[in-house]
């Protein structure tokens, strides 16, 4: 059975995202790009042009599930404030769509991805090359997207199979 999942990097400026369909062990790229947001707009109106622009793209590639990066602490504490907003805002925009939503520290991903929790971004952009071959991120926001992406495909089919495993022993 094939399965659509949607992996989604969060940020206030750009959030990437990234398509792609597992079936079995394979992963396909669909599409993989970034929405922005209008940095001389007031919050409000930001964080609405990233809710809009995510729920466009969801609904044009129709995903049966979402993944998401948590956001980090920064120095920065309003920085983090921001970017915690804009992570909500793209939580809720495959959460109002009805779409089951999935969250991964940026560490499991890439230990997901590149086998060490603290591969740099080309170790990880290495690596969706591999598992992903001919998909080729505009941003490396999107690249991140579709990291979440995979890493979600590699845990979602560990905890099917365990589901699995349960639902026959009881």
């Amino acid at each position: 059975m094939r399965i659509r999942l949607i992996g989604l990097d969060p940020g206030l400026r750009r959030s990437g995202w990234g398509v792609i369909e597992v079936e079995g062990s394979s992963l396909i790229h669909v599409a993989s790009g970034a929405v922005t947001s209008d940095a001389k707009a007031s919050l409000a109106d930001r964080l609405s042009q990233l809710f809009n622009a995510l729920t466009d793209v969801i609904s044009t590639y129709r995903p049966a599930e979402a993944a998401v990066e948590e956001t980090f602490v920064n120095k920065n504490p309003a920085s983090t404030l921001k970017l915690g907003q804009a992570r909500g805002v793209v939580m809720l925009a495959p959460a109002q769509l009805g779409i089951p939503v999935a969250e991964y520290a940026a560490n499991l991903i890439k230990k997901s991805l590149v086998g060490n929790g603290h591969a740099d971004k080309n170790q990880v952009q290495a690596m969706i090359n591999i598992l992903l071959p001919g998909a080729k991120p505009e941003t490396p926001d999107a690249a991140d997207a579709l990291a979440v992406a995979i890493c979600h495909a590699h845990h979602r089919r560990a905890n099917v199979l365990a589901e699995a495993v349960l639902r026959q022993s009881a």
